[in-house]
């Protein structure tokens, strides 16, 4: 029992790992404006991340010009990894 919660938690921080990455790329790529957000692969990348990342537009407003709500959805994504990563330890 307690190797498939091993193996749960693992592949749960696994999972949040690969998109905290493709949460980077998508933050990374709106500073450059030549980016065709309509495009392969860009569309899909948005349509992983933008549902996770306008959670956090309305919370943060911009400071001069600059959307820092990102940085809050990073944050929230490591406390959850710490979390998980926790608690899939001490079982």
């Amino acid at each position: 029992m307690s190797n498939s919660f091993t193996l749960l938690f693992s592949s749960f921080i696994g999972f949040l790992q690969i998109y905290l990455i493709l949460l980077l790329i998508r933050v990374s790529l709106t500073w450059f404006p030549n980016v065709n957000w309509y495009g392969q692969p860009f569309y899909s990348l948005s349509r992983i991340t933008d549902p996770y990342l306008k959670m956090f537009r309305g919370i943060v407003p911009p400071l001069i010009g600059i959307d820092i709500s990102p940085i809050l959805g990073f944050i929230l994504l490591q406390c959850i990894m710490q979390i998980v990563s926790n608690i899939g330890l001490s079982s």
